[in-house]
């Protein structure tokens, strides 16, 4: 089981894990968090030896914006300053722990609660996991047993495809929903992730169910922007999906972020995309896999499309333009 595939939604998670330079933990941990933010998660990786109590954590988590979930890596020295969080976490076996600190009685305690406490345990071997059910006396479902990575090189990511729409009728959000889920059916590390506000209630509960029945696709909540562009920095390409469009927010932030752009080809995206130059547009969601799939083969095609996203953007759509253009238009009302 990956790390990922056990948090059902795009959060902003906390991760907790000892950070000495150069150590094993800290290897582990960067890595697991490359896995989470590839999946369009917000993670922030914290060193235990910065809090000195759980207290310190839970004040952590919830300050606004909140962390929606946490994990951690050791379960004495990590997962007990996760027992006063008010959110739900997972824990990771440091392999000392399960070996050394259950040997010690009040050490023992303390780790049988953070195990019972979280919603998921990692092994890196089915001896860790054998052993933690014994001493510590832990479902066996809970434990997942996941031996560590090796890079030879090659580091598998996920290719996030970032919707970035309010769930309303004009922006069509389940346009791409079926033949998506049947091209990650055949690669599984293609994903889309739609991710905005719930405008449209009747439409957000039709989203949210077939969502819930599709694979490899899924539903994040509305983001600050500071957070949402964080997301799509993460992200393999942003998409527009809409049936109408004056001018797209997304895409002209998406081209200014450095990322391509997959839009529907309609007037108002045609007005900023241009195809094969600028972005790539598409008009159905056949065609949306072909582009998209161009994209994830042609490596100049995807430079050329960031490089020429940005220039265009930084020409056409500039903040100080922006800003003289309304001065001067206010001017005149005087």
């Amino acid at each position: 089981m990956r790390i990922y595939e056990a948090i059902t939604e795009i959060m902003k998670l906390l991760f907790l894990a000892c950070l000495d330079p150069k150590s094993g933990n800290h290897t582990t941990a960067e890595r697991i968090r490359s896995y989470i933010e590839s999946a369009g998660h917000t993670c922030e990786l914290r060193h235990v030896e910065e809090f000195e109590s759980s207290s310190d954590v839970a004040n952590l988590v919830s300050q606004n914006p909140q962390f929606e979930g946490a994990l951690a890596i050791h379960l004495f020295k990590a997962g007990r300053l996760l027992l006063d969080v008010q959110v739900p976490f997972g824990i990771i076996f440091g392999g000392t722990d399960i070996n050394e600190d259950v040997k010690v009685e009040t050490r023992r305690v303390v780790m049988e609660k953070v195990l019972q406490k979280a919603r998921f345990a990692v092994a890196f071997t089915d001896k860790l996991k054998k052993e933690a059910e014994l001493y510590l006396h832990s479902q066996s479902s809970k434990i997942s047993v996941q031996p560590q990575g090796v890079s030879g090189g090659h580091v598998e990511r996920l290719h996030v495809f970032l919707l970035i729409c309010g769930l309303r009728r004009i922006k069509d959000p389940l346009y791409l929903v079926k033949r998506f889920s049947e091209w990650h059916s055949e690669n599984p590390q293609n994903v889309l992730v739609i991710i905005g506000p719930r405008i449209d209630p009747v439409l957000t509960d039709e989203v949210e169910a077939v969502v819930r029945r599709t694979a490899g696709v899924f539903l994040a909540r509305e983001r600050s922007q500071p957070e949402l562009h964080a997301a799509m920095k993460r992200c393999f390409a942003v998409v527009n999906s809409s049936i109408s469009e004056g001018m797209s927010a997304a895409i002209l932030e998406a081209m200014d972020l450095g990322l391509p752009v997959v839009a529907r080809d309609i007037p108002g995206n045609k007005a900023v995309v241009q195809h094969d130059i600028t972005g790539l547009l598409y008009s159905s969601p056949q065609e949306f896999v072909r582009q998209s799939q161009r994209l994830l083969s042609d490596h100049e095609l995807r430079r050329r499309v960031i490089r020429n996203g940005k220039v265009y953007v930084g020409k056409h759509h500039s903040l100080q333009q922006e800003r003289e253009t309304y001065r001067r238009l206010l001017d005149t009302l005087h």
